[in-house]
């Protein structure tokens, strides 16, 4: 039988804006596990109690952008046109159905209120604080990364400078270790050099923080990196925001005591073959902490033979190759590195030379950093069951964290520019994902609020049991001389006995 739908589009009705939100929406079941509250404390002392108009609510301001990275919604207008026709949204804000939506841009509230403060990181550790309250976060193996943001500048638009060449944040230990070194070798120590050096950079006209990114097989593009860290759940931990041209290990120190600033030092930390140098492998057993690495194809020409081939002699400090002949130390060089070289006469003559060196004074050379201890330390490490796991289990963590900002977080690109911006926005994208793992991980865990309709079935069949069978029961043993009281608990008719005395 053909029917018809009656057109209800212009009927009134009367209905509260929490009626038609599921029960189990997502962001009900954020708002039952934060108060959002604690924003009006970090933004206190940019607000004036007495003086200028009204502004928008701060925690509304935030909530926004909280709506915006959750759903992965691209910009902050689509996510203004996007509050105004949601009924979840419009919950989440505090707004009812007619009341008009904020459209004042987030990017202004940064530039007049936000900019040059910590609000943002002081939000990110708030969430975390209370995700390793409720005993979610597992930071006992860490994983550290980092990750390429396509930056909103465009690639041909750019100039190239002549800048100072960044010294390495370890130089001055460097140096003092290699002037030790060479004076326990009977060598003199070398003088400082005060020439600055230089590099030609790209420098793009749009966005002038964001570097170029210069990747084999990838696209060369402006782009910023997130060096990010993160528990075994999937919790991050901490993050750092960079140009795209600064290489990963640079950062590696800052992301870690981030790290150990807002959680604890971990026993053990996975990395990719980036961080596989001799000052981050000294820095992670200095803290006594287990490196998990991988293993990392060794650079030597085809057909040669490889470095291992030769035993470092650490009693001795010496090579011996293959046909047991000795290769002596000569010097410590500038950039941390032993030599260690052949006698000329012995290799002349060798039956492997061919497949050890094409040197025209017939001399093997060496090179051994004088941290490769701790390399190799840790390449014996990576053999080990335990360490195997952990570096196993970067896929399922810090890759899975990329991918899911990229995916469903609408993090591929930025709109944003300027690396102080693009940090903010990293906190607060990391706070989201943070914010829903925890309260979707609650919510599964059953800490989320029972809905006691789904038992009022069960209540009409417990009211029925009473009724014929306990009631007469009751009557029985008033008669034989007991007293009850019979109290009202529960919707749905359903009584509880309580035998308080004796008479």
């Amino acid at each position: 039988m053909l029917s018809k739908k009656q057109d209800a589009r212009h009927q009134i009705e009367f209905v509260s804006i929490d009626q038609l939100v599921p029960k189990d929406h997502l962001l009900r079941k954020i708002e039952r596990v934060i108060d959002f509250s604690f924003i009006y404390d970090l933004v206190k002392d940019k607000y004036s109690e007495d003086h200028g108009r009204p502004s928008i609510d701060p925690v509304v301001l935030i909530k926004i952008l909280f709506i915006q990275y959750i759903f992965g919604i691209p910009s902050i207008r689509r996510t203004i046109a996007e509050i105004k026709t949601n009924v979840a949204y419009r919950w989440f804000l505090g707004y009812g159905l007619t009341e008009e939506i904020p459209h004042l841009t987030f990017s202004q509230n940064y530039i007049r209120r936000f900019k040059g403060t910590d609000i943002f990181e002081k939000i990110f550790t708030k969430i975390l604080e209370e995700a390793i309250k409720h005993g979610l976060v597992n930071a006992e193996e860490v994983f550290i990364d980092s990750t390429h943001v396509k930056a909103s500048a465009n690639k041909k638009k750019y100039t190239k400078e002549i800048v100072e060449q960044e010294a390495r944040t370890y130089q001055e230990k460097l140096e003092e270790e290699i002037n030790k070194d060479r004076e326990a070798h009977g060598k003199k120590p070398l003088k400082k050099i005060k020439k600055i050096k230089t590099k030609e950079v790209k420098v793009s006209k749009t966005d002038p923080d964001s570097g170029m990114l210069n990747k084999n097989g990838k696209e060369k593009i402006f782009a910023y990196s997130f060096h990010t860290a993160c528990d075994k759940n999937g919790f991050v931990l901490g993050v750092k925001v960079e140009a795209a041209n600064v290489h990963d290990s640079v950062m590696f120190q800052e992301v870690l005591e981030e790290v150990e600033k807002r959680v604890r030092k971990p026993k053990a930390i996975a990395v990719d073959a980036g961080y596989k140098n001799p000052y981050i492998l000294k820095t992670i057993f200095d803290r006594q902490i287990i490196p998990a690495v991988p293993y990392t194809r060794p650079k030597t020409k085809d057909g040669f033979m490889k470095k291992h081939e030769f035993v470092y002699d650490e009693y001795y400090d010496c090579y011996i190759c293959p046909q047991n002949e000795i290769l002596t130390y000569v010097t410590t060089n500038r950039e941390g590195y032993r030599e260690y070289k052949s006698n000329p006469e012995k290799c002349k003559n060798c039956p492997l030379r061919e497949k050890c060196t094409q040197s025209k004074d017939y001399t093997k050379r060496i090179f051994r950093h004088i941290w490769e201890g701790y390399v190799e330390e840790a390449e014996h490490l990576r053999h080990t069951p335990y360490c195997k796991e952990v570096y196993e289990r970067r896929k399922e963590t810090i890759e899975r964290v990329f991918a899911d900002l990229k995916e469903k977080h609408g993090l591929r690109w930025t709109t944003l520019r300027g690396k102080e911006k693009l940090s903010m926005q990293a906190m607060l994208v990391f706070a989201a994902m943070n914010l829903k793992k925890m309260a979707l991980w609650l919510w599964r865990k059953g800490k989320g609020p029972f809905d006691i309709s789904k038992l009022y079935p069960l209540f009409g069949v417990l009211k029925k049991i009473l009724s014929r069978y306990i009631q007469p029961l009751l009557s029985v043993l008033r008669k034989q001389g007991l007293k009850f009281c019979f109290v009202n608990k529960l919707k749905g008719g359903l009584t509880s006995l309580k035998l308080f005395s004796f008479v």
